[in-house]
């Protein structure tokens, strides 16, 4: 049966955009080469960690949504929707070969006036100059001319439900006016208020300063905590008073390193053959160092609060809270806490840790011991520290059990807990 829309990748991008579709009752496919995510997802099963609930996949099924590793689903649409993960390579540089891989599996079946658009997080200039000549090569026909071309970056915020898709402005920058309007004219049906930019680099270069703005100004509240730590000032309460001022301020807060999916983009740094600006941005690049050391100065705090009672790290029971991102989800894309555990265990340490939604964790392939009774072993560790605060922990039932309580991200009662 023909679909409107055809989302590629059933990642944590795809996902969540295919479910909007479905919402909005559009037709819609989702096509992944991978084929034990179509199964589970055909099963009512989520593939992706921390992404849609088992749920909401079965609502999406009872919808018409199709999940298919048939790529010639792909030439049945009016709509074909790119969601392909890029993440960072060794080189820091964003890897596209997935985004690559996309591009010729829809070339190949292409059709005229059907209108392809990128929502994967990537370098200014990628859209034509990268994935246009794909396209181009693989059909035959002209982006512009033959079908539209444009790119709409995700806005995705997992775990929010606040802001979803329906309230969330979707910016669009097409490779013509045509190709932008018919961009627009479809996530109109999707959200309240498109954006429409100048062109594909603007939109992509709109992501490149959202994704950097939160980096770099999680890296300056991280200096900040350092700082404050040093000079024995309270960077919590400095932040709930700043964040009083009603102009000239927005509120983040620091924590033991940063995860999630939006990598800090430089695109100084461009990951294709073309002429690259050649000025990287050096804030952004400051930033990811900064970031970069956070996991390595919670370790120093632990070791330190450890000497100073009595304890060393080697042989020390540490307990870690939270091993996820972000609070409330079971995602561990980026997470800090793997980091943390292995130069723990590196220095000696016996290490355990509680997630209530983590069943089972593995550092080094190996597998973590994970408390049943949180109290229980929390009196029992040397050590605990708290590296993501999950709604369902009681901070301050935690702070009396705990023989030491490391707090790196300051939702402990005031005095309770040794802060970040």
């Amino acid at each position: 049966m023909p679909a409107d829309l055809a989302v590629i990748g059933l990642g944590h991008l795809g996902l969540p955009l295919a479910q909007a579709a479905v919402a909005a009752g559009v037709q819609t496919v989702g096509y992944d080469t991978d084929p034990r995510a179509c199964t589970e997802l055909s099963a009512g099963r989520t593939p992706v960690e921390g992404s849609l609930t088992a749920s909401e996949i079965r609502r999406m099924l009872s919808g018409g949504f199709r999940p298919t590793t048939n790529p010639a689903e792909l030439g049945r649409v009016r709509t074909a929707v790119i969601c392909a993960p890029t993440p960072l390579g060794a080189d820091r540089t964003i890897d596209l070969s997935a985004v690559g891989d996309a591009a010729r599996a829809l070339a190949a079946r292409l059709r005229p006036h059907t209108t392809v658009l990128l929502e994967s997080a990537v370098p200014p200039g990628t859209t034509e100059n990268y994935l246009l000549p794909l396209l181009e090569e693989g059909s035959g026909l002209r982006a512009g001319r033959d079908f539209h071309l444009a790119c709409s970056p995700s806005r995705l915020d997992p775990g929010n439900r606040t802001h979803v898709h329906s309230n969330t402005p979707k910016v669009i920058g097409g490779l013509t006016p045509a190709c932008t309007e018919s961009a627009a004219a479809f996530y109109g049906r999707l959200t309240d208020k498109v954006v429409r930019a100048r062109g594909p680099r603007e939109a992509e270069m709109t992501k490149v300063l959202e994704t950097n703005f939160r980096h770099v100004n999680i890296a300056l509240v991280n200096e900040m905590a350092v700082l404050c730590h040093d000079l024995g000032v309270d960077l919590w309460d400095v932040i709930r008073c700043a964040e009083t001022k009603p102009f000239g301020f927005q509120p983040f807060r620091p924590g033991p390193g940063v995860g999630g999916h939006g990598a800090p983009v430089d695109p100084g740094y461009l990951p294709y053959n073309s002429r690259t600006p050649g000025h990287p941005l050096r804030m952004v690049s400051l930033a990811q160092e900064i970031n970069g050391r956070m996991p390595q100065y919670v370790i120093q705090r632990c070791a330190t609060l450890l000497n100073e009672h009595g304890k060393s790290v080697r042989g020390a029971r540490v307990l870690l809270l939270g091993v996820t991102y972000k609070p409330d989800l079971a995602d561990q894309e980026g997470s800090p806490a793997r980091e943390i555990a292995t130069r723990l265990m590196d220095m000696g340490a016996q290490i355990g840790y509680h997630d209530p939604h983590v069943l089972d964790w593995r550092v080094r392939e190996l597998p973590v011991p994970r408390a049943d009774s949180l109290y229980e072993a929390a009196s029992s560790a040397d050590l605990t520290v708290l590296l993501q605060h999950h709604r369902t922990y009681d901070l301050q039932g935690l702070a009396v059990k705990a023989q030491l309580l490391l707090d790196t991200r300051g939702a402990t009662p005031a005095g309770a807990a040794h802060r970040l």
